[in-house]
């Protein structure tokens, strides 16, 4: 849990852009902001971005994204002209899995998702993720039952780096709010009901009144909704 206490007690009176500020400057070059192009990205990106911090921003591009995603992604490099740093899955893994299992086998078993997941997903974000020390993410607390026992900043074991969640409090109307407030480019799919959106085929919209991870990976009555990617430490 290197830096932890002392990092918390450096970012308790700071406004949200002085956290990333501060962590960009203590962490040079040893920062990362990953994002996936949902609207809670979409503000860290924007706070990021227009502020011109220096956090160095990436996405995992699995393969299998919706075209609204691809959308948000290309307009986002249009409107702040910065770079946006893509790792693709290893091609030899993938080109093997697809070989002998086919395109869709994650929908056969747990375990053929879990193998989807982590030659798409969980390997590229081990090395999106080498060689650094702070992980940005745009999660919050109420996403899902598991991350509410998560804190804003926290030691990542399984990545042996920090993270901070720096809209972990904000609820979904705050990240609406401030979409609007500062007209930043959003996936039209979370005005059609999808409010986390992953790989097209592993995503559907949610139905008023389910679980707000209901949408993925919907064939598994017994998931725990959960890639791996952000599994709590």
């Amino acid at each position: 849990m290197k830096d932890l206490i002392s990092i918390k007690e450096q970012l308790e009176n700071l406004s949200l852009i002085e956290k990333l500020k501060y962590l960009a400057e203590k962490y040079r070059d040893r920062i990362v902001f990953s994002t996936s192009f949902g609207w809670e990205d979409q503000v860290v990106t924007h706070l990021i971005f227009a502020n011109k911090i220096p956090i160095k921003v990436f996405t995992l591009e699995t393969g299998r994204l919706f075209p609204e995603t691809y959308y948000v992604w290309n307009r986002t490099l249009e409107i702040y002209q910065q770079p946006i740093h893509a790792y693709f899955p290893k091609s030899d893994l993938l080109q093997d899995m697809v070989a002998a299992k086919g395109p869709n086998s994650f929908y056969e078993s747990v375990e053929n998702r879990k193998e989807c997941c982590y030659i798409r997903k969980i390997e590229p974000l081990k090395r999106a993720l080498a060689g650094n020390e702070m992980w940005i993410t745009g999660i919050r607390a109420d996403q899902s039952a598991n991350r509410e026992g998560m804190e804003d900043l926290e030691w990542d074991e399984g990545n042996q780096l920090l993270k901070f969640h720096p809209i972990f409090d904000w609820t979904l109307d705050d990240v609406k709010a401030y979409v609007k407030e500062n007209n930043i480019v959003y996936n039209t799919l979370h005005d059609k009901g999808f409010p986390s959106i992953g790989c097209a085929p592993c995503t559907r919209a949610v139905r008023e009144g389910e679980d707000f991870r209901a949408g993925r990976w919907w064939w598994e009555d017994q998931s725990k909704k959960e890639c791996g990617l952000h599994a709590a430490s």
